[in-house]
């Protein structure tokens, strides 16, 4: 053996022949054996003849156990690539959702609704901080209130004309009523006067004609001259004048009555209105005028009302505002504390939206060109967790992913093909986002 040593340690001088290489690289071959098993074969020269034998077998087996052991090596990481090309399964993947983002509709001061810490649970509509405004503008709803307090001033005295101009205008009408009820009576009795003086012209008539028809029986005889039968003759005409002028004044009193009891009167004197029915008209007119005003006024006093509740609500928004948070989930990040100022439209909470986990995952190329929206996955966590089910929504490719997810889709670098999947599983709905592990999407049958 030492021989061996020194003759592997001799420099050569000259060129070395085919047999010296191989005597050289057996020399090197048992020196490194010689090397390796020294503390073995030290341990066993104490030892029997049939256990030399035995120690002599051992470096073998060692070295047919280590070959195996790396053969076994080389499977299991040889295993593992084959493994993710056969399986159809992303490169990455991580349990995300989508993320709310609060913002502040007015400007003001912070303060909290409730105790909230990172990652605490929020059902729907949950108030979680308010913002007031000391500083609003409340000039539109002073005036809309003075202009309200004014016209409610104002309306008792319009009542109060409109009453006195109701009450006047019932009086002359009544007055109106009297006048004409005493010009029908009026007319009705001059129309029985005349009606008497009618008859008593028919007599007087009557009388003249006999007296007429006595005289010219006489004037035949010679006992009535004929100056007295031109007299008598005369007689009778004037009467007949009489009564027919007294017919028709009679016709005439019928014509006044007749338009006395429709409210119109009619002769020399009168107009077709007397004062007393004109008055009553434009007190009537001016009560009209009066409740057209208050009708109006108690409309803008309804409108005003009306116009007030809306600035109140308006100024109500202005100076105080209710964040609430529009979805169950958890709390990602308050962006700011209470007794802040803020500005209108500042983001001031991020929410989780825990109703819509998903997964998003990158994948590699021979595999995003396999996949198809509504092909079934499940996500397989590195924690070891249980696997989720859930069905591929998106197929991003290249492209920008979508930046309102809780963690950004580029966080996952390895592969530049991105894949979305919306998950079933109520273990999803824990939101316990951040998990990471892989995403093995179900083949498709290749028809034949």
């Amino acid at each position: 053996m030492v021989d061996r040593s020194s003759a592997a340690s001799v420099a050569p001088s000259s060129a070395p022949s085919p047999h010296d290489a191989r005597t050289d690289a057996k020399g090197l071959q048992d020196s490194l054996h010689e090397h390796l098993f020294t503390n073995d074969e030290s341990d066993h020269a104490s030892t029997t003849q049939s256990g030399q034998e035995s120690g002599r077998r051992w470096p073998y087996l060692r070295r047919g156990a280590k070959v195996a052991i790396g053969l076994a090596i080389v499977a299991v990481f040889g295993w593992l690539p084959l493994r993710a090309i056969w399986e159809n399964s992303s490169v990455e993947a991580v349990l995300n959702s989508r993320l709310v983002t609060l913002r502040t509709p007015i400007g003001g001061r912070v303060a909290a609704a409730q105790r909230v810490t990172d990652q605490a649970k929020l059902e729907a509509g949950t108030v979680v901080l308010r913002v007031f405004n000391s500083r609003g503008d409340r000039t539109r709803l002073d005036d809309l209130r003075r202009q309200k307090s004014r016209l409610e001033n104002e309306r008792p005295s319009l009542a109060a004309k409109l009453a006195s101009a109701q009450a006047a205008q019932k009086d002359l009408a009544r007055q109106a009523a009297l006048f004409r009820d005493g010009r029908v009576l009026q007319l009705e009795a001059r129309i029985a006067e005349i009606q008497t003086s009618i008859e008593a012209a028919a007599a007087r008539r009557d009388e003249a004609s006999a007296a007429v028809e006595r005289a010219s029986s006489l004037a035949k005889s010679g006992n009535v001259s004929t100056v007295e039968l031109a007299r008598l003759t005369r007689e009778l005409s004037v009467s007949q004048q009489t009564e027919l002028g007294a017919r028709k004044r009679l016709d005439a009193a019928k014509v006044e009555l007749a338009a006395a009891r429709n409210g119109s009167f009619l002769g020399d004197s009168y107009n077709d209105r007397p004062s007393s029915v004109q008055r009553e008209e434009e007190m009537r007119q001016r009560a009209g005028d009066l409740e057209a005003d208050l009708a109006r006024t108690d409309t803008e006093i309804a409108w005003l009302a009306n116009e007030i509740i809306v600035e109140e609500v308006r100024f109500a928004d202005l100076t105080e505002a209710n964040i609430t948070t529009p979805v169950a989930g958890r709390v990602w990040e308050m962006m700011t504390s209470p007794g802040e100022d803020v500005q209108a439209g500042q983001p001031l909470l991020k929410v989780l939206d825990c109703s819509g986990a998903v997964i998003t995952a990158n994948v590699t190329e021979n595999v995003y060109n396999r996949l198809q929206l509504g092909d079934h996955a499940t996500f397989e966590p590195n924690d070891g967790g249980e696997p989720i089910s859930g069905t591929v929504v998106n197929l991003t490719g290249a492209a920008g992913a979508p930046a309102n997810l809780a963690i950004n889709p580029d966080a996952l670098s390895k592969e530049p093909y991105r894949v979305t999947v919306a998950s079933r599983d109520a273990a999803a709905r824990a939101c316990t986002v951040g998990r990471t592990g892989r995403v093995v999407f179900a083949r498709h049958e290749t028809a034949p």
